[in-house]
């Protein structure tokens, strides 16, 4: 199987938790408590998320802009 990079958002909830979601695969997201639980965590979600959405087109990630207003 070929391997395949996707960009991960990670942020922190006010409760603690961490929330990563994968722009790429639309809902694809998934959370923890720990860093390397939700990067096991991140990786299962892509696969099944990728399997699902094999035949569908996806968006490109382009990128995060802070902007100020």
């Amino acid at each position: 199987m070929e391997k395949k990079s996707f960009t991960v958002v990670i942020e922190k909830d006010k409760e603690g938790w961490l929330v990563a979601d994968v722009p790429e695969l639309q809902g694809c997201h998934t959370q923890a408590k720990s860093m390397d639980e939700l990067i096991k965590r991140v990786k299962e979600v892509i696969e099944l998320c990728s399997e699902e959405q094999a035949e569908k087109p996806s968006n490109q990630f382009v990128g995060i802009q802070m902007v100020e207003v």
